[in-house]
């Protein structure tokens, strides 16, 4: 993994005002937003859409669409959520679907640009399941430099996918898919810890799946373990011992943790009175936002807030 830095030079003229406006929502960036359906992929050159605007891709989300960038060389800064990091060809940026991102490249930066359904991938048996979301739970950048038999392989899928999109033959999406499953298995053999690779081929990475889809759908609900292991047919204990297998965290911790990254989205990109998105997170009364932010993250929502705005108008 590369190391995160906090210094991102946002395009020029760019205002606090326009800072503060709600994250646009692309199928691909610049273009308008539909809701892709489970046989969507589109592939490109970095230069294809990047050099159009400078080399420089501004904050966008996609729903339900994930992204592998491959930098073959040149670099990237690539502001995931609200991380930063800076990284150099050969290397890739994983992001999951809904993660607000944006890039800065080095001019004449080379590479591809993958997007895809996760819906479809992660179809096709548990340990399919397992890798797409070993790899889309959160966003990484995977440094490939010191590997270069897995990114030459890497770099053969990418050419594979970007002939079969573009020759539509018979079946081409279904020989895409093959070859996309290729590239998250490369990337999966770098980026997971060896502990989380021996857990993606267990059963609890089936459960630790639909779990964390459930808690994407329902973290504003405040639910209880006990209660998501209940709508999963599980025991508590049983949700909790999979959970922790394939993160390293407790299940309530991933619920906490997935409920303060919507907050600190929104304290960012909504510019709405904090109470009002106490109430929109699930909390019946703002004093137990105010609580719950300051104690994981040592700041109120308000000084969370003042600092957010302080680095974008640095920037």
């Amino acid at each position: 993994m590369c190391a995160a830095t906090n210094e991102y030079a946002g395009k020029p003229g760019h205002s606090r005002s326009s800072r503060a406006r709600a994250v646009p929502v692309f199928s691909l960036y610049g273009e308008a937003s539909e809701a892709p359906d489970d046989e969507f992929v589109h592939i490109e050159a970095i230069a294809d859409r990047s050099e159009r605007y400078d080399w420089e891709i501004d904050r966008h989300a996609h729903h339900g669409l994930a992204q592998v960038l491959m930098v073959f060389s040149g670099g990237v800064t690539a502001r995931l959520d609200d991380a930063v990091t800076v990284a150099a060809g050969p290397c890739a940026v994983l992001v999951p679907a809904g993660t607000v991102h944006a890039f800065r490249f080095e001019p004449g930066t080379a590479g591809r640009v993958l997007t895809f359904a996760e819906g479809r991938l992660g179809t096709g048996g548990a340990e399919r399941a397992a890798l797409v979301e070993a790899l889309c739970e959160v966003p990484a950048v995977v440094e490939l430099g010191g590997v270069g038999a897995v990114s030459a392989r890497i770099a053969r899928h990418f050419a594979d996918i970007d002939e079969e999109f573009h020759a539509r033959a018979p079946a081409w999406t279904t020989a895409i898919e093959a070859s996309v499953i290729g590239v998250l298995v490369q990337l999966a053999r770098c980026h997971a810890s060896t502990r989380r690779a021996e857990a993606a081929a267990r059963p609890e990475a089936e459960l630790h799946g639909r779990f964390r889809a459930l808690v994407e759908a329902r973290f504003a609900d405040h639910l209880a373990v006990g209660a998501y292991a209940a709508d999963l047919g599980v025991t508590e204990s049983r949700l909790d011992r999979a959970v922790r297998l394939v993160t390293g965290r407790s299940a309530f911790e991933v619920i906490q943790e997935r409920l303060l990254l919507e907050a600190r989205r929104k304290l960012v990109y909504i510019a709405a009175p904090v109470s009002k998105l106490a109430y929109e997170l699930g909390f019946e009364d703002p004093a137990y936002f105010w609580r719950f932010f300051r104690r994981r993250t040592g700041m109120t929502p308000a000084e969370f807030r003042k600092a957010q705005r302080a680095r974008a108008d640095g920037e």
